[in-house]
């Protein structure tokens, strides 16, 4: 699921979204209200329920040979997402939407390479939402790495301190966050 040429999206599990309105996000460095939307090459970001943390890291011209092996590793692809058992469920279950918006009515926002694209007046959708599907399949169709981690925080700490290209979303839900140690909530799925 990505945007046609001169679109951008936005992810949602609510499909009854017909005017966007620029809201505050108190989670984000950007001060200002947006809509927030993203173009082809972030959209693989939100293929994850909402409040699912992950960690997402892709070579770049400036990934070193060691950082790709130790990251990426062997298994194809550029891209790696990673994501913890916890979270393995909603993925499976989780009703995700696509809302199309003209990219005219959007800009770029993220140095040095946009992340997202956001709208500072009210916008509304070209179209109705259109059911994502199975996000796992997404994955496996777009050559994307899915790793299924018990705790994500190790992880996140070495792709940032590496060559590659990367993002996180939503890491304070995550187990091992700093602001959760030294407690994490006990395992839900595998015991």
């Amino acid at each position: 699921m990505r945007p046609e040429p001169g679109q951008v999206l936005h992810f949602s599990e609510d499909p009854t979204i017909t005017r966007f309105v620029p809201r505050a996000s108190p989670t984000s460095k950007d001060p200002g209200a947006f809509v927030w939307a993203v173009d082809a090459v972030r959209a693989p970001d939100y293929w994850f329920p909402k409040q699912c943390p992950r960690a997402m890291a892709w070579v770049t011209p400036d990934t070193s040979p060691a950082d790709r092996e130790r990251i990426i590793g062997p298994g194809g692809g550029d891209r790696v997402h990673a994501i913890e058992y916890d979270w393995l469920d909603e993925i499976r279950n989780v009703r995700l939407y696509a809302y199309r918006f003209d990219s005219a009515l959007f800009r770029p926002i993220g140095e040095p390479v946009p992340r997202a694209h956001v709208a500072e007046e009210p916008v509304e959708p070209l179209g109705p939402p259109e059911p994502v599907g199975d996000l796992l399949a997404l994955h496996a169709e777009a050559g994307i790495q899915l790793r299924v981690l018990d705790v994500l925080w190790p992880y996140w700490e070495n792709i940032t301190a590496s060559t590659l290209g990367f993002n996180g979303i939503r890491l304070r839900n995550s187990l091992g966050h700093p602001a959760h140690r030294p407690e994490a909530r006990p395992r839900t799925l595998l015991g």
